[in-house]
């Protein structure tokens, strides 16, 4: 597997980010909002579609002129079900008066273009901009920009953000607003952040040989590819029970700079993860490895690895969580955000999913107070434009 080709102006993405890419756009999305989502260039992505796309769908599906015909009549029975629609509403339009239909419009502005709302409901445009003056306070009017914001933000996070995030966002985008008045209108809206309680794994008891902890608690940083730290998280499905994930943070930009899912938790789940992170960073000699005792990392496989990278490998004592304590919290953020929310059906399923989460929503949405809340990826870009 190639990993060391330069992409969308000197970012490197490994093959399995390169195939994740191309399967959500024949599972519907399109490029520009890959594009978007994952901070690729369309350009790259459609090289990508040409490379590990084939030409015959793995199915074997194909529309054909019945189904096309079907789709036609489908559209002349909803054309003719709307002539329908429009003539009986002529016969009661006169029960209704301009107030309500105004309201309407104003209330679904957002999603439907008004022009085409007044031609329906019959309401000229002169009279839908004349409600559109109705004297309110400017508070009550401030007040009902900030709630459609504080709603969009919180949808955007998919309802993980809470007050203290929405408000830092606010601030960023120029509202002059204090925390405490984004609560009140947060609970006047009835919305919050969503939390779960994760699962916890039984113990493990198995006698388990100390080793050095060379970052000892350390998680300061000057730079990015200093200090990483990795660890593994269970993640269930209906079908393939209990997969694993392995997942390697940088604690300086919070970014997930690599990560493998696996149906079994062994050395090689690990080995990937930090060989996607590797690949993509391209790290210099001396980085230090933190992770905690588990057997696949204190394996001589897995040694191997961490001597062919030139890195140090630092482990947590036993029995001390917290000396992987930053690495402990994303997985924590996981579950309470994604995992904890949804029922994945196999691994398949999970995988996606995943992908979507940490590459979509926790390296290029997720603001982190830790670092200016900036997400992981707009503090890894700063660095690269400071250099």
């Amino acid at each position: 597997m190639n990993h060391k080709n330069k992409e969308n102006n000197g970012k490197r993405y490994n093959d399995d980010f390169r195939k994740m890419v191309v399967e959500l756009y024949h599972s519907g999305q399109s490029v520009r909002d890959l594009s978007s989502e994952y901070g690729v260039s369309e350009v790259t992505i459609y090289a990508w579609i040409k490379k590990f796309s084939s030409v015959e769908l793995k199915d074997g599906s194909s529309i054909t002129s019945d189904d096309y015909a079907k789709l036609q009549k489908q559209l002349l029975r909803l054309q003719e079900e709307n002539e329908i629609l429009k003539k009986g509403y002529g016969h009661i339009r006169q029960k209704v008066n301009d107030d309500e239909l105004t309201d309407f419009i104003n209330d679904q502005k957002d999603n439907h273009p008004i022009q085409t709302m007044c031609d329906v409901l019959d309401v000229p445009r002169s009279t839908y901009y004349k409600s559109l003056n109705k004297t309110i306070s400017n508070r009550e009017r401030e007040n009902n920009e900030l709630t459609k914001r504080i709603i969009e933000i919180h949808s955007e996070s998919k309802k993980r953000y809470g007050a203290p995030k929405i408000h830092q966002l606010l601030v960023k985008e120029g509202y002059q607003v204090s925390l405490k008045r984004v609560q009140r209108l947060m609970k006047k809206a009835g919305i919050q952040s969503i939390i779960v309680k994760k699962f916890r794994p039984a113990p493990n008891k198995e006698k388990v040989v100390e080793r050095e902890n060379i970052l000892n608690r350390d998680f300061s940083t000057k730079s990015n590819n200093e200090k990483w730290v990795g660890d593994i998280t269970y993640i269930h499905t209906l079908k393939d029970g209990w997969c694993y994930l392995a997942s390697v943070m940088d604690l300086h930009t919070k970014k997930i700079v690599g990560y493998s899912l696996s149906r079994t938790m062994t050395t090689d789940l690990i080995t990937k993860a930090l060989e996607n992170a590797y690949y993509t960073q391209k790290p210099g000699e001396g980085l230090i490895f933190h992770s905690d005792l588990g057997t696949q990392y204190t394996s001589d496989e897995f040694a191997k690895t961490i001597q062919k990278f030139k890195m140090t490998h630092s482990f947590s004592y036993k029995g001390s969580p917290y000396d992987n304590a930053c690495m402990g919290s994303f997985h924590a953020i996981l579950k309470k955000e994604e995992v904890n929310h949804v029922q994945y059906y196999d691994f398949h399923s999970a995988n996606i999913s995943l992908f979507k989460y940490i590459e979509g929503w926790y390296n290029r949405k997720r603001i982190h107070g830790s670092i200016g809340y900036k997400t992981p990826q707009e503090m890894e870009d700063s660095l690269r434009e400071v250099v």
